[in-house]
Order: structure tokens, then C-alpha cells, then sequence
């Protein structure tokens, strides 16, 4: 068990949130649900906090009410292998009208994700530092990574 747990406030939706994510990363499943009982404070057999694992990394959500939002102070970044993966979690994640810059979406919870290729160093920092400026000038101009423009700059 890691000593570290991302810890997720959700208004109302942390069931509904941790069923999403678990279809979308392989190798995830919900694990405990602890529900309101009849003392409350929310209705009774709805979700107060939802365990879950996104590809092993385990993750709490609580139905805590509205008094607190996701800002992109906070993100999860989602290394992809190859451009197949960067367009399937884009496609997946991403919440109509919420395409930040340089691979940053927000999905329709307000979450914010980093979707981008684990060698993105290598693909911003090569040794040519003329190379590494138009790599990162490309890069600035993108909402969604395209690895292939990288590597063309």
C-alpha cells in the first residue's frame, strides 16, 4: 500500500466519478464504498467515500458538498506510450470545451489531466538547443501533444 493517496472532493458525484475513471484506465476497479447510513449527513445508502486504483495507484473520492472545486493547481499527468494512447485518454477524458494548452484537459468533473508522451524530456530537451526551442515553440501552440510535430521541429 503506498504511503501517498490522492484524496478526490466531489460535490456528489465520487461514485459516478471513480465508475468513469475505472473504465477508462486498464487495470483499475472500485474497491470499498462506504455509504450514508440513517444518521446521515447525506441520504441514506448514497456514497460518502469511494476507494478506488487507476492502473494500481489507489485513489479516494468523497461526497463531500459543494464548498470546495478542482482548480488546475492540481493535475494528474497521464504518460502515454505512443500517439494511439495521447488521442484515446484525450478522447476519454477530455469535457467538452475544456482543451487547455500543451496537453492539459479538464474532464467533466473539473479534474484537471496532463495527457502526454513519457519521453516528453527527450522530445523538449535534445541536445540541439535549436532543435529544443522549436520543439518547445511547437509545443506551446498545441492544445493536444502531437508527438510526430515534436519530433518534426
Amino acid at each position: 500500500m503506498p504511503k501517498i493517496t490522492p484524496f478526490l472532493w466531489f460535490e456528489s458525484q465520487a461514485e459516478e466519478a471513480a465508475t468513469f475513471y475505472t473504465s477508462v484506465f486498464k487495470n483499475s476497479k472500485i474497491g470499498n464504498v462506504v455509504r450514508h447510513g440513517d444518521a446521515g449527513p447525506g441520504p441514506r445508502g448514497s456514497a460518502m467515500v469511494v476507494n478506488f486504483e487507476l492502473d494500481g495507484q489507489p485513489f479516494t473520492a468523497l461526497n463531500g458538498g459543494p464548498q470546495f472545486q478542482f482548480t488546475e493547481a492540481i493535475s494528474f499527468v497521464v504518460s502515454c506510450r505512443d500517439q494511439a494512447e495521447i488521442d484515446y485518454f484525450w478522447d476519454k477524458l477530455k469535457a467538452p470545451g475544456e482543451k487547455g494548452q500543451c496537453g492539459w484537459i479538464k474532464d467533466k468533473y473539473g479534474l484537471s489531466w496532463q495527457i502526454v508522451p513519457a519521453n516528453m524530456g527527450e522530445l523538449l530537451a535534445p541536445k540541439d538547443p535549436a532543435k529544443a526551442g522549436r520543439a518547445m515553440m511547437a509545443m506551446m501552440q498545441m492544445t493536444k501533444i502531437e508527438i510526430q510535430t515534436l519530433q518534426d521541429a
